[in-house]
């Protein structure tokens, strides 16, 4: 059988396998994942490899499309795309971040404080923990806390496993449509991941998992149903997406069990509301206080994205594809808000160089959510990009280098328009619901940001070039991950389940895609410029 020999970094693997199939199919069966979005038709770009040596298949259509000309001259292919027909090394360009966990900043659960007191458990047991769990469609963060001290002990966050079959949800709810052994796995991936992470706890804290009484999840419509194996062909059919999707867990048992919580723990999976408008944004809604607070906007940035609307009397809901731009997939150099990413750029007087703030400090990976959207800003600031979108120099073909330093790091042009995309389906969901509700932009008293890059967000960049509502600054609030802090209240003070039930009642889902206006408003909303969109009276 001809071998196929893996270098990642300085590591070098070889593997035996049977011809005809893809690098991709060779290297996930061995267990060596590489970053993808399209569970490999060759859609996303992502899997980048290079050939050290060896014999392949021609490029494909989509090579051509996706790859840059130097990349094609340098040998890089797709490995979905890239067929072996003998002994063949390769270099792996784009490794699948590991799964490793880390302590979230409590900086990102502004809306709950760190000691909760309106604490109603009672319990004879010595401990008595709680665990909130946020499941994201590119991460996954927890909390656990002491339920008799109302406490919060712990908090972390890492990259949901359900990547490998794709990084936006419809991907990953046809693949669990196509068989029922699919759908187990993709269900089972992300409890798999909190469970790794509770026993790393119980290591390094002295925690025991077997002090988990009660565990609260929230998250969107699709992942909800992935992690509970509801049927996900209703979700794929537009007519339903208004309608409310009952994802009940069937055996909790099960998941007690594979979590190795208390035998007797309490399993409170939170109902979405309709379509793609899960139970993550009813619990921001909670955690930010919104009922409280009329002509509150909330914005939940992420692959899919979703907005709220509160008027006094109705909460106007919707969601847009916003794709996975915001939590840095499907860009070229893009990685997630984890160490290594740029998150912040700006302009350095008197060079054409550009600064960058680094998490975690170091060299860079890429940038993230943030870091591309003050890099945008920052090029139309210096007439580097057009309002369309395009690179004004036409030296820079087709992308454009970012630091001489490290001339790997670009930002390309399809990068640069699937940023407008997002935004675009963005805006118009926020001016639907303004819409819907009779409201003008200035009429807004309060617009809360929350996502994976809700606290590195500038607001001036973000405003500039059309993501944000044109406002006055000071009716922004950055509040981080609001899904885990409203699941935080929501295992801790039993009263807020009423709130949550009023809101089930209150609310009203949009679905956007029945707008007869919306490719006019989609379209206006794709310029690199503040939104000056007119709202119907």
């Amino acid at each position: 059988m001809p071998t196929l020999t893996v270098i990642i970094e300085d590591k070098i693997t070889q593997i035996t396998f049977k011809p005809g199939i893809s690098v991709r199919r060779i290297l996930e069966e061995t267990g060596i994942w590489i970053r993808s979005g399209c569970r490999g038709n060759g859609a996303c770009g992502l899997c980048r490899v290079k050939i050290e040596s060896g014999t392949v298949n021609g490029l494909r259509p989509n090579e051509r499309v996706l790859l840059p000309l130097e990349d094609l001259e340098h040998n890089v292919r797709l490995a979905c795309q890239l067929i072996p027909e003998n002994d063949l090394s390769i270099r792996i360009l784009n490794q699948a971040s590991k799964n490793q966990w880390r302590d979230l900043n409590p900086d990102y659960l502004t809306c709950t404080p760190a000691n909760q007191s309106c604490i109603t458990h009672n319990n004879s047991l010595p401990k008595a923990y709680g665990l909130a769990v946020d499941i994201g469609t590119t991460n996954i963060c927890f909390s656990v806390w002491d339920l008799k001290q109302g406490k919060r002990l712990v908090s972390r966050i890492g990259q949901n496993p359900q990547c490998r079959y794709g990084s936006d949800v419809v991907t990953r709810l046809t693949a669990a449509a196509e068989s029922m052994d699919i759908a187990a796995d993709i269900a089972r991936l992300p409890l798999d991941a909190v469970r790794g992470a509770l026993r790393e706890l119980c290591l390094r804290d002295g925690l025991s998992s077997e002090d988990i009484i009660h565990i609260s999840v929230v998250g969107n419509t699709a992942m909800m149903m992935l992690l509970t194996e509801t049927d996900p062909l209703p979700l794929l059919q537009p007519h339903n997406w208004t309608k409310h999707i009952d994802c009940s867990l069937v055996d909790a048992k099960a998941w007690i069990n594979l979590l190795e919580l208390h035998p007797e723990a309490k399993v409170d999976v939170i109902s979405p509301l309709a379509g793609f408008v899960g139970s993550d944004l009813l619990a921001g809604v909670i955690a930010a206080g919104m009922l409280e607070h009329p002509g509150t906007l909330l914005i939940d940035f992420g692959t899919n994205s979703e907005m709220a609307l509160w008027d006094g009397t109705v909460l106007r809901v919707t969601s847009a594809a916003g794709g996975p731009a915001f939590e840095g997939s499907g860009i070229k150099c893009g990685v997630p808000a984890e160490p290594g990413a740029i998150y912040q750029f700006g302009e350095r007087p008197g060079s054409a160089e550009m600064d960058f703030q680094v998490i975690g400090g170091g060299i860079p990976k890429g940038f993230c959510g943030s870091g591309l959207i003050d890099l945008i800003a920052s090029l139309r600031r210096s007439g580097d990009l057009s309002p369309l979108g395009k690179f004004t120099n036409q030296g820079s073909g087709e992308s454009l280098a970012i630091s001489a330093c490290n001339p790997a790091l670009k930002l390309s042009g399809s990068d640069v328009d699937l940023f407008q995309r997002a935004k675009a389906a963005i805006g118009v969901g926020v001016m639907t619901l303004l819409s819907q509700s009779k409201m003008k932009l200035e009429a807004l008293n309060s617009v809360y940001i929350s996502g994976a890059f809700g606290l590195n967000l500038n607001i001036y960049n973000a405003v500039s070039i059309g993501l944000l509502p044109d406002v006055s600054p000071r009716k922004f609030k950055l509040c981080g991950n609001t899904a885990l802090a409203g699941c935080e209240q929501l295992l801790l003070v039993p009263e807020k389940q009423n709130e949550l039930r009023f809101l089930y009642q209150m609310s009203s889902t949009v679905n956007l895609s029945d707008l007869p206006d919306f490719d006019t408003v989609f379209l206006n909303n794709l310029y690199l410029q503040p939104q000056k969109v007119i709202i119907n009276e």
